[in-house]
């Protein structure tokens, strides 16, 4: 009998064959780790650009606390008596600009659509070293004022408030 040769193998076929999967395969792995690396980046940004936009509402808010008080102290220069002694203690009221000078209200209004300013004052009392006191006499110069301004975030409503002491200075 005749022995059969044997069965030779084209290497570079097989070769040629491996070399052409193992590119597919590196297309695919590549083109998933683009991908996730671009889903993270966007990730990444989106976050940014969150924190940046709550940043700017606090900032704003901020900047309307410190707005809040200084038309306090407008209206205290104004006329002490009619806009600040007169000005009921147990109520809110809202700052609402005429177009030439600070007014109050009891009416809500909303500062660009989103921010509530309010402003309440009590009374303060002084003891009998006429320093300021929980308990004593009440002195009518001079008033506890809290501004307070909220606004809605994507987590919940923010409010910042802030106090200071109006007094009679000009005794008007």
């Amino acid at each position: 009998m005749k022995e059969k040769p044997p069965i030779q193998h084209s290497t570079f076929n097989i070769q040629y064959s491996a070399q052409k999967g193992f590119g597919l395969v590196e297309i695919v792995i590549s083109a998933a780790i683009l991908s996730v690396s671009l889903l993270s980046i966007s990730g990444f940004f989106q976050s940014i650009n969150r924190a940046s936009i709550e940043t700017k509402a606090a900032v704003q808010g901020d900047y309307l606390l410190e707005e809040g008080v200084e038309a306090i102290k407008l209206l205290r220069d104004d006329d002490y008596t009619d806009n600040i002694l007169k000005i009921s203690t147990s109520t809110p009221h809202y700052f609402l600009w005429n177009g030439t000078k600070w007014a109050t209200t009891t009416t809500n209004t909303l500062v660009d659509g989103r921010y509530e300013r309010k402003f309440t004052l009590a009374d303060v009392k002084r003891d009998a070293n006429s320093d300021i006191a929980s308990m004593g006499t009440y002195d009518p110069d001079i008033k506890l004022a809290t501004v307070s301004v909220s606004w809605n975030t994507p987590t919940g409503t923010t409010t910042r408030s802030i106090q200071t002491y109006v007094t009679n200075i000009f005794n008007n």
